[in-house]
């Protein structure tokens, strides 16, 4: 499987996001076709030929060293997550990989669901693919508009789903870090089958991710500050953090905290209290009460 196509966009558009000053070039003024640096800048920074860098830009990246590939690295400022996945990207699909292969289980021991139970936050777990394949009763209420779905998939709904715009404040991030981390997944995994089925899906129904998806950028979910417009309590400002699961490998979990004594603090306690009537099937919303 080649992926030469990738490789390319991904070096050019990281080439255009570096300007002359952040390289420590010097700008005599002359005007410039493209953004960014030209091939000949990078390889200098880089310290090989260009007609090397020419070829590695092109696609023709394996047999790279990781020493060339981190020179590469640090010429076009690239982040740990973006080095990571330009490796990946060097990386042949190994002899023993099989086409086809699917994510991880989506499902997790008993003994897992029995930490989220515990929690006193929200908190979900999900796969490489970002399938919601376990959560505590919070999580479930604060990302209730996904499990609407008989396989609720974080990227399904912000892209395909309407209601997403209102659920995410800041609709378009949510777009673009969504596409960048289901780019880094595809790097890590080219041949996982459902990762690829999933892209193919958003690309044909989204013009926002084909949107996005051109642009390269590729993102970890590790932690950050995120507001959800729930539908019933309003306006949530929560931190997330993401736990790997060592013995489950392709999962993690993700839980989300208010800050202490905040309105959304205040409004965690409404979630759980709706979330409770929820499960024991009351008619009546807590938030009536």
């Amino acid at each position: 499987m080649s992926n030469k196509d990738d490789i390319r966009k991904f070096l050019v558009s990281r080439r255009a996001n570096v300007t002359l000053a952040q390289a420590g070039l010097p700008d005599f003024g002359d005007e410039r076709r493209v953004p960014g640096l030209r091939r000949e800048e990078v390889a200098q920074l880089a310290g090989v030929s260009v007609d090397y860098y020419t070829r590695l830009e092109r696609g023709n990246i394996h047999g790279a060293s990781e020493s060339v590939l981190n020179a590469i690295a640090r010429a076009l400022h690239l982040t740990d997550v973006e080095r990571e996945h330009l490796l990946d990207l060097a990386r042949p699909a190994s002899a023993s990989s099989v086409p086809g292969r699917t994510t991880a289980a989506v499902t997790v021991r008993p003994s897992v669901q029995r930490v989220l139970d515990s929690l006193a936050v929200p908190a979900v777990v999900y796969n490489a693919r970002q399938d919601l394949v376990a959560s505590n009763l919070l999580g479930r209420a604060l990302f209730s508009p996904h499990f609407d779905s008989d396989r609720p998939n974080m990227a399904r709904f912000i892209f395909l789903d309407s209601r997403a715009k209102d659920y995410y404040a800041d609709w378009p991030l949510a777009c673009s870090l969504t596409a960048a981390m289901l780019r880094y997944e595809a790097g890590r995994d080219p041949l996982n089958a459902e990762i690829t089925e999933l892209i193919g899906e958003l690309a044909t129904r989204s013009p926002q991710f084909r949107k996005d998806w051109a642009d390269h950028d590729v993102h970890e979910h590790r932690t950050g500050r995120k507001v959800y417009g729930h539908p019933e309590v309003g306006g949530l400002e929560l931190t997330y953090d993401v736990f790997e699961m060592p013995g489950e490998p392709g999962l993690s979990i993700s839980t989300y905290t208010p800050d202490e004594g905040s309105e959304s603090a205040d409004k965690l306690i409404l979630l759980a209290a709706w979330a409770a009537t929820q499960e024991f099937g009351s008619g009546r919303s807590a938030l009536e009460a």
